[in-house]
């Protein structure tokens, strides 16, 4: 689950979105540069393959580790996008392009909003949309909307298997899990998955918060939210799918923010920050360019690793335990680093670099031994994924002890 937030102004458009996955689901920050291909190549996507363009745009891409396709990304050109399953009437497909594929290739092939809507609408209508999306459930199949934005404006276009709508943006705008745009949406949403979703909740939400932003620190501040408290409350049939800022934990539907993004695009200056971990409310949006890629190794994937993203996930998930004890001081000097990359954002590998060390930091900070205050629901959500994630690793989900080597 995920929720994707634009505002369009007339000197400025400010994009967010979470990316809600799987809690294992280790998100790689990916960059490719601008190509040129044979007549006749070919791309191999997450599950088809289709012809490829003769030239690809360069773009900087979050994506699940084990997909072809992103999660949301932008390309050099200044054209973003941010896609969210949505759950309709139309039958899904076991094979086709994923959503994540078709924003991939609209990046790779479009030099405007308008460019890519028409991509991906064309992809679509040539192929179809289809295949497994889930990371834990391989058989969880969707549809999929989007916010794509450029210098210039925004559109939102919602899909339903093979037909689609398009919305011109005006001022803030957010999607989240459900179709939303009228009369498509009366038409072709499934009541009872989008209900569980919770979406509706945080689409007036987000779109309530993005009316009262003035800059790029309070788009912040919506992707950290929690519901409106300060940490998140757990609900056995959705867990924390009712906020921004997404935990798990639930015995029936759940998801966790396993990446973050933020973009200020103006004509002629594009701005990007991403978290590169899960958990906003923990992590810092450091500032990336489409032409600067950041070395980023090991890659991370589905186990724990001493990559960014999997060190980040063992302060996030001791955190978690008791988050109103062991946050303040993290938070604070987070915050304090933050506001000084939003004003005058320092080269994306130093944020990087200074990241890696204040995890070390915090990491020891931590006691070694702490009392998880959560539902006994939650603690068993979270004992099963750490088991998963563990592979040489051991966590101790009854005292609280960090995941160590065996």
């Amino acid at each position: 689950m995920c929720d994707t937030i634009v505002i369009v102004r007339p000197d400025e458009i400010l994009f967010a979105k979470n990316s809600d996955r799987d809690p294992n689901e280790a998100q790689v920050l990916d960059w490719q540069p601008r190509q040129t291909y044979e007549a006749g190549s070919r791309v191999r996507c997450t599950y088809i393959e289709i012809p490829q363009a003769r030239q690809t745009a360069a773009v900087l891409l979050s994506r699940p580790f084990w997909m072809w396709g992103a999660e949301m990304g932008a390309n050099e050109h200044g054209v973003v996008i941010g896609n969210e399953a949505v759950f309709t009437h139309e039958p899904t497909s076991a094979i086709g392009l994923t959503g994540m594929d078709l924003l991939r290739l609209a990046l790779e092939r479009s030099t405007t909003a308008d460019e890519a809507v028409e991509v991906i609408t064309s992809l679509i209508a040539e192929h179809g949309q289809g295949g497994g999306c889930g990371y834990e459930d391989r058989s969880f199949t969707y549809h999929n909307s989007y916010i794509v934005a450029d210098p210039f404006g925004a559109r939102v276009l919602e899909t339903a298997g093979d037909k689609w709508a398009v919305e011109v943006v005006d001022g803030a705008r957010s999607i989240s899990n459900g179709l939303t745009i009228a009369g498509f949406a009366e038409e072709y949403s499934a009541r009872i998955k989008t209900t569980v979703s919770a979406c509706r909740t945080r689409r007036r939400l987000t779109e309530r918060l993005a009316g009262e932003v003035h800059g790029v620190h309070e788009m912040a501040s919506i992707l950290r939210d929690h519901g409106g408290e300060a940490w998140p409350t757990y609900r056995r049939l959705n867990g924390t799918l009712n906020m921004p800022c997404m935990h798990g934990g639930s015995e029936v539907a759940s998801s966790v923010t396993t990446g973050s993004w933020i973009a200020r695009l103006a004509p002629g200056a594009h701005h990007h920050w991403v978290t590169g971990t899960s958990s906003p409310c923990l992590s810092l949006f450091k500032p990336v360019a489409i032409d600067q890629p950041v070395k980023l190794e090991p890659s991370p994937e589905g186990t724990v690793d001493d990559s960014l993203w999997w060190t980040h996930e063992q302060l996030h998930r001791q955190v978690m335990r008791d988050p109103e004890r062991l946050s303040p001081e993290i938070v604070r000097e987070r915050d304090a680093v933050e506001q000084n990359w939003f004003a005058d954002p320092p080269h994306g590998p130093e944020a990087f670099d200074e990241h890696r060390r204040l995890l070390g930091d915090w990491l020891d900070s931590l006691p070694d031994s702490l009392v998880d205050t959560r539902p006994g629901f939650v603690k068993k959500y979270w004992a099963k994924r750490e088991r998963l994630a563990a592979h040489a690793y051991v966590a101790d989900a009854d005292v609280g002890g960090p995941m160590s080597p065996v």
